[in-house]
């Protein structure tokens, strides 16, 4: 099943239309230098002083938080993690997923540089609101 990918202006409309919950999926250290207002935190992979490594209770967590039928929109920095993201829990059996292809900060794509949801102006975050950082999600992945 291909990914379905949205510009950050019609995942906001999903979020706010539509019932669709914001899941940024970097990582913690990212997420908290600023993110969409209202999303939750699960990351894809985790940031540490030696870079990068896969979440292995990535998709266990996003189970347990939402349930595989809930509307989840996807996002990440650039559009790559949350592609792949997206792929993973539709495979997994998640049916209503999409991508916000822009991530936070934009990309160059093949429809040349797009802006991300930050740049857009859309609305911003530093501080998780309660019950939505990856370290309120993560017990529940247990």
């Amino acid at each position: 099943m291909p990914v379905t990918r949205v510009s950050p202006e019609d995942a906001q409309r999903l979020m706010d239309k539509e019932g669709y919950v914001y899941v940024d999926v970097r990582s913690v250290p990212e997420f908290e230098a600023g993110h969409p207002k209202g999303a939750y935190n699960v990351p894809l992979k985790h940031l540490d002083e030696s870079g990068y490594s896969d979440n292995p209770d990535f998709l266990t967590v996003m189970e347990a938080a939402f349930g595989k039928n809930a509307k989840v929109v996807v996002g990440c920095k650039t559009g790559g993690r949350s592609l792949a993201a997206a792929e993973a829990l539709l495979e997994e059996g998640f049916p209503h997923v999409i991508d916000q292809r822009a991530g936070y900060v934009g990309t160059v794509g093949p429809r040349g540089p797009e802006s991300g949801w930050a740049a857009k102006g859309l609305p911003t975050s530093q501080a998780a609101e309660p019950g939505r950082a990856y370290s309120d999600l993560a017990p529940k992945g247990k």
